[in-house]
């Protein structure tokens, strides 16, 4: 079995520019966790995540080192405000692995389960054309021997 065979092609996408506001609203509609960051050409640049979007709520190591006092974690639920009011450009990973259609489900697996992600753009060269999760192989897998029993 490849990639190929149990990619998605309708995949949702965020752009540089997108507002979290507008980002977390697909996610949080769609059920779905993170989606590729791409540019006007469908190049991929980027990934954004629920937990890059958590992450910007809490404060840098810069800022713990000048104010070195008790995070006062019911207070940084109010920062969640000001986090959606950013670009997608500020809290995405720029480090995007991806895997080609062509590859067996189970090596983009061992790529996900390695880099501890749990989906991965499918693409030709740098264009996106797809993308799985470690959902969408497992109930590849399942469904190919569940039928041999």
């Amino acid at each position: 079995m490849i990639v190929r065979d149990i990619m998605s092609t309708a995949v949702k996408v965020a752009r540089p520019d997108d507002l979290i506001r507008d980002v977390a609203t697909v996610m949080c509609f769609n059920k779905i966790s993170g989606m590729p960051v791409v540019d006007s050409s469908d190049q991929i640049v980027g990934v954004i995540s629920e937990k890059d979007i958590l992450h910007g709520m809490f404060p840098t190591l810069d800022d713990m080192m000048e104010n070195p006092t008790v995070v006062d974690y019911e207070a940084l639920e109010h920062d969640y405000r000001d986090v959606v009011n950013m670009k997608v450009s500020d809290l995405m990973s720029p480090r995007v692995f991806t895997v080609e259609p062509d590859l067996p489900v189970l090596k983009a697996a061992s790529i996900m389960f390695r880099n501890r992600i749990r989906r991965i753009p499918v693409s030709q060269g740098s264009k996106l054309v797809g993308i799985i999760s470690v959902g969408d192989v497992h109930k590849a897998i399942f469904q190919q021997n569940i039928t041999k029993l």
